[in-house]
């Protein structure tokens, strides 16, 4: 294989539209806008959800109710088996261990362990939340479940 021989891989290299080329380009004289208008005009800018000046559905339509999802605690979660065959029997499980281990991702969430999979080796795990399952499973094979 030589430099010569080297060519983009077929379809990743796509030519842009070019408007305004003719009558028989099929993107000639208005160039795919249409006739007159705001959106043919030159720098047009028609924001989300406006109905030309009609009261916009977003704003007709009655806001009631309650919810309280924006008030839940969001967690990542690890579970007992991808812990199990990450890490030797004795060792200390904690945050920064999860993150080395690509059992989590490095942000403000907290995290909560989780009891699906079996564990025969005894751990001490630190995490924000443990389900009651887990706990149980950490403390029958001898580790022990800390709350940070």
């Amino acid at each position: 294989m030589s430099l010569h021989d080297l060519s983009p891989a077929p379809g990743s290299r796509k030519k842009r539209k070019r408007l305004g080329q003719g009558i028989g380009s099929g993107t000639g004289k208005t160039s795919g806008k249409g006739h007159k208008g705001q959106k043919s005009r030159a720098g047009r800018k028609v924001r989300a959800g406006f109905e030309g000046g009609q009261m916009p559905l977003i704003r007709r339509i009655p806001k009631r109710g309650f919810n309280n999802a924006r008030f839940a605690k969001e967690y990542q979660v690890v579970n007992l088996e991808s812990i199990a065959a990450k890490f030797e029997a004795g060792a200390t499980v904690g945050f920064e261990e999860l993150y080395g281990a690509r059992l989590i991702r490095k942000d403000t969430l907290p995290v909560k362990i989780l009891a699906s999979g079996e564990i025969d080796k005894a751990f001490t795990i630190k995490a924000h939340a443990f389900s009651a399952q887990a706990r149980t499973k950490i403390e029958a094979a001898g580790g022990k479940a800390e709350v940070i």
